[in-house]
């Protein structure tokens, strides 16, 4: 203790007990760094509206205010007051990284000519081509407003040109700001946009041209990249290429939604993402083949320190992967959580360990903090966390692998990896995409294993011969392997209950579930039990979780409400986005067309009309729809049109896409016998992405 300190608690209270059983944890604190610098970022995404200038200044000089009183405290106290600060520098640092982002955001919807560079190549989920586009030119629009990145899907004929990366093309199309949610509180992909720069997005129906060839100066990495894509492709012809193409390169644009549903419904889709299983297994196996080449070299390997020459060898081969691949969010993440490994190798630490965990996690909430509310990096850091947990727990006790003989110790930790992996990111999972795959644990059985054994040394053996002209013997080997696991995707995903849809969650059940999880498994213990509580109880409030019993769609397209059969559409086929992101939150496992055969009406009238749990509501499409309006319009009753009417009647409550245009999309529910509304733009609040202020 400090001389100088001062302690609040005295011996024998329950205070001084709490301060004991953080002594206790002396050498362990570290590991609670990620943890509040999370609750912060998370807190800073929860609040209603964006702090003004004067209450970021308060908030700073609160945190350094803080900071120089932690300097006096005594021993005993100054954990509480680390995490405190920590909790605040987690709220600045999102703060600061969404306004250092910030980027012009296209206000309303344009259509007209469409010039810029190509960076990006990609499929949408109709699998179109999709081009993002940087140094964007837009008719009638200043340079100052204009957005600094575009996305456009290709429709129509095409074909007249070849996108590749650097090619600055043109062409006349529709844009619009980034969508807002399908239904409050839903997920909102503006503030997605908003940290990736992309400020538009639209679809072009007239063919795309070549405005100017690529610099030969710029975006050389990118070409490289996409130039190794279209060789694996031509190697590897159909979809095995493409799958190939996007674990190597980190292009998908060859590989069809068909394929890519297949994947998902088994649980596989997690082996295209260029993740912490590619760069784990990769830089493994670089720096095992290392390992064993200065092995064969007797006199080198007795006089230098071989394992920290592999350690820099495989750190090499996972930044050039890292950079092959275009360094999105997921590969960037995956390579400081294998940096930090081999650092610790290099500096004669334990390699894999909560530490090292802890500090990849603390580097990149430092770097992005806005990975901290994507499904990509809770999934990731869930599974690292508890697979590095059961293994520490099982190297302490070694008993069960002196019972096992030593070929069945290989598929044992297999199974075992595969079994963790899955519970710990299963909640996640469910919570993010609204679906359990239920054979996923045999796909990955049967997949997974491959990939460490085939398919990443086969290509690291392709990248060795490329100089000589000889890839193609490591693409050929890939090939095969590549063949089985697709197959059994598509083979898994046809299982009759291979996905079992699951409601969205409130959004507190997945962070209180995780904090229940980290107590258990960080805090030494006894009182490290009481994680399992929360967590059950996050659990059982996700089984209480109640949908809104009426969906009104942004542009008033489409109408839900919620039946005993399920949600009833009021539309068969307008609306689709907004009909899928609904029925799968509900955990309905519907089509829209079905759902819309749950209103007995026929597909093609003009006048749908829902009733149910107190709400009386009718869906008028068309402009004859609103012949019959003020017949109609009775008290009580609610009528969404998708045309505005020239006169409102004043009996019903009319809701015109003038009106939802101002509230965005709209959620009723019945609240002691009270319609209780909430909209889109309430619940989204006053942030930078959702291009509001606060007052």
């Amino acid at each position: 203790m400090r001389a100088h300190g001062f302690s609040a608690a005295q011996p024998g209270t329950s205070a001084q007990a709490a301060l004991d059983a953080i002594a206790r944890q002396r050498g362990r604190l570290f590991l609670y760094v990620p943890v509040f610098l999370a609750i912060g970022i998370g807190s800073y995404f929860a609040l209603p509206r964006d702090p003004t200038p004067p209450e970021w200044a308060a908030l700073a000089a609160l945190t350094l205010g803080l900071a120089t009183l932690a300097r006096w405290l005594s021993e005993d106290l100054a954990p509480l007051l680390i995490a405190a600060i920590l909790t605040l520098c987690g709220v600045l640092l999102a703060g600061h990284r969404a306004h250092q982002v910030a980027a012009p955001v296209l206000s309303y919807r344009y259509y007209g000519a469409i010039e810029g560079r190509i960076v990006k190549i990609d499929r949408s989920s109709s699998d179109a081509m999709r081009l993002t586009l940087d140094q964007v030119v837009l008719e009638r629009i200043s340079p100052a407003r204009t957005p600094r990145h575009v996305r456009i899907s290709l429709h129509g004929q095409q074909g007249f040109m070849t996108p590749e990366p650097g090619l600055r093309i043109m062409t006349t199309g529709h844009l619009g700001p980034p969508p807002a949610p399908s239904e409050p509180g839903g997920f909102d992909f503006r503030r997605l946009a908003w940290f990736e720069g992309l400020g538009a997005v639209g679809y072009t129906r007239i063919p795309v041209l070549i405005a100017a060839p690529p610099d030969p100066t710029g975006q050389s990495l990118t070409r490289l990249r996409m130039r190794i894509s279209a060789a694996v492709q031509d190697r590897i012809p159909g979809d095995r290429g493409g799958f190939a193409a996007a674990i190597l390169t980190g292009d998908r644009s060859g590989i069809p939604q068909s394929r890519i549903e297949d994947l998902r419904r088994s649980n596989l889709a997690h082996l295209l993402a260029i993740s912490g299983l590619h760069m784990g297994l990769l830089t493994g196996f670089v720096f095992g083949l290392l390992r064993l080449l200065m092995a064969l070299v007797p006199p080198f390997a007795l006089r230098a320190p071989t394992r920290k020459l592999a350690a820099l060898g495989a750190l090499g081969a996972g930044g050039f992967y890292l950079a092959l691949s275009g360094g999105n969010v997921a590969t960037e993440r995956a390579y400081i959580m294998v940096a930090v490994m081999l650092v610790a190798v290099l500096l004669d630490r334990r390699a894999i360990s909560l530490r090292s965990v802890a500090m990849a996690a603390t580097l990149i909430l430092i770097l992005r903090p806005e990975a901290l509310v994507q499904a990509g990096f809770q999934m990731s850091f869930a599974a690292t966390i508890a697979l590095v947990a059961v293994f520490r727990f099982l190297s302490d006790d070694r008993a069960w692998r002196d019972r096992l003989p030593r070929w069945a110790l290989p598929v044992v930790s297999v199974i075992l990896c595969s079994v963790v992996a899955g519970i710990a990111t299963a909640p996640i999972a469910a919570a993010s995409f609204n679906r359990i795959a239920e054979y996923g644990l045999i796909a990955n059985l049967l997949t997974v294993p491959l990939m460490g054994l085939v398919i990443m040394p086969a290509a690291v053996l392709a990248a060795l011969l490329a100089p000589f002209g000889l890839e193609g013997l490591g693409l050929a080997l890939m090939s095969p392997a590549i063949g089985w696991i697709l197959t059994v995707a598509e083979q898994v995903g046809a299982l009759e209950g291979a996905v079992l849809p699951i409601i969205q969650p409130d959004p507190w059940v997945i962070p209180m579930l995780s904090l229940g999880a980290l107590w258990l498994i960080l805090w030494q213990g006894r009182a490290r039990f009481a994680g399992l509580p929360v967590m059950a109880l996050a659990l059982l409030l996700w089984s209480q979780t109640t949908r809104p019993a009426l969906l009104i769609a942004p542009e008033a397209e489409l109408v839900g409400l919620m039946t005993p059969e399920g949600r009833a559409l009021s539309r068969a086929r307008a609306g689709s986005f907004t009909a899928s992101s609904w029925l799968q939150a509900d955990g309905d496992g519907a089509d829209q067309a079905q759902a819309h055969a749950r209103t007995g009406a026929d597909p093609r009238a003009q006048i749908t009309h829902l009733r149910g749990g107190g709400f009386d509501v009718l869906h008028l499409a068309g402009k004859r729809a609103l012949a019959d309006l003020d017949m109609l319009c009775i008290p009580g009753r609610i009528i969404v049109t998708t045309e505005v009417p020239e006169e409102k009647p004043r009996v019903c409550t009319l809701l015109t896409p003038a009106d939802l245009r101002a509230t965005g999309a709209r959620a009723y529910d019945i609240r002691a016998g009270q319609i209780v509304m909430r909209s889109v733009t309430g619940a989204s609040g006053a942030r930078p992405w959702t291009g509001r202020t606060a007052p």
